[in-house]
């Protein structure tokens, strides 16, 4: 088994390397099976997840899709803490555990449910449209949700010539120039993408003679305007497996790259490396101490669920 998993990593694992991880891997395969889980993986996670225990992988969107889908009674979400709460949601009955309770996210972080009803009673009438990568209070004081690679089908299902988009304001920046809606913001922000700069992206074309640069609209609104391509993890990875570039980079968490050229070996990738801290808390060893020992489960406030799944689910419909 683990054998034929390492074949599909060999150009990103080492094969000493390998030989680290393999024991973690059997017995996740085997808990797996005795406690009837399946595990969801975003595309930040490291290789040895991502290729090597994940059942579902993908970004916010396609994990959110998946996730209602899943027959098994237990889901480990590999991923922050929002995603785990989405998974929750629209999967009451089921049992979600998160590896590291740790694992946060800046921009969940960056706003509360009162800035939230602030922003609405200074903006009458206008619909709050809010990122996926937030707390499920949020989600509840929210008319829908989006994730970077639906926003602009999400905003445009509206009809309307404003909107409230929060919190990363780049990202609503982002989106605002290509819909021509008018969007006001929240001044969050994720750490990893805010802190590339134009001169990081005209550094990689000077020492790597075309390159494709593909940036995330989590990126300030400059630096998507170095970039070639602009597009959520899902939509870079399209791109790739579409155009099929010679060289190309993506200005996004290093995770992504890693995974991405596990299925292109032909291709060679330019890795500005951007750690999220949050993302990498998730390790074999954590995962496989989630399902020997049940943790972290994860809850949602029955107060606020069904708003919340309500803005999950009203995403869900439009993407």
């Amino acid at each position: 088994m683990t054998t034929a998993t390492y074949e599909k990593v060999r150009h990103v694992i080492p094969e000493v390397e390998w030989a680290t991880f393999e024991p973690d891997i059997e017995a996740i395969e085997r808990l797996k099976v005795e406690h009837d889980a399946v595990i969801l993986a975003h595309n930040y996670m490291t290789p040895e997840i991502y290729h090597g225990v994940a059942d579902i992988v993908g970004d916010s969107l396609a994990l959110a899709r998946e996730a209602q889908h899943v027959r098994a009674g237990t889901i480990v979400l590999a991923g922050v803490h929002f995603m785990a709460e989405t998974a929750k949601l629209l999967n009451p009955a089921k049992r979600v555990l998160l590896p590291d309770l740790r694992s946060g996210c800046s921009l969940a972080e960056s706003i509360t449910p009162e800035q939230v009803r602030a922003l609405r009673a200074e903006h009458p009438g206008v619909p709050v449209v809010t990122y996926v990568n937030t707390s499920a209070a949020i989600k509840a004081e929210s008319d829908i949700c989006c994730t970077s690679g639906n926003a602009v089908r999400v905003i445009e299902s509206l009809g309307v010539d404003k909107v409230i988009m929060i919190p990363d304001q780049y990202l609503a920046r982002n989106i605002a120039a290509r819909t021509g809606v008018e969007v006001i913001t929240h001044p969050g922000a994720c750490e990893v993408h805010e802190r590339f700069t134009p001169l990081d992206i005209a550094e990689i074309r000077q020492g790597n003679e075309g390159v494709v640069v593909l940036a995330h609209p989590e990126c300030p609104p400059d630096v998507v305007q170095a970039a070639d391509y602009a597009g959520s993890t899902a939509d870079m990875q399209a791109y790739v497996e579409q155009h099929r570039p010679a060289k190309v980079a993506l200005i996004t968490e290093c995770s992504m790259s890693d995974n991405v050229a596990a299925g292109h070996p032909d291709i060679d990738f330019v890795r500005p490396c951007n750690l999220c801290p949050h993302m990498k808390r998730n390790t074999l060893g954590a995962i496989r101490a989630s399902l020997e020992h049940g943790r972290h489960e994860i809850t949602v406030d029955p107060s606020l669920a069904d708003a919340a799944r309500l803005s999950i689910e009203r995403m869900l419909a439009v993407s």
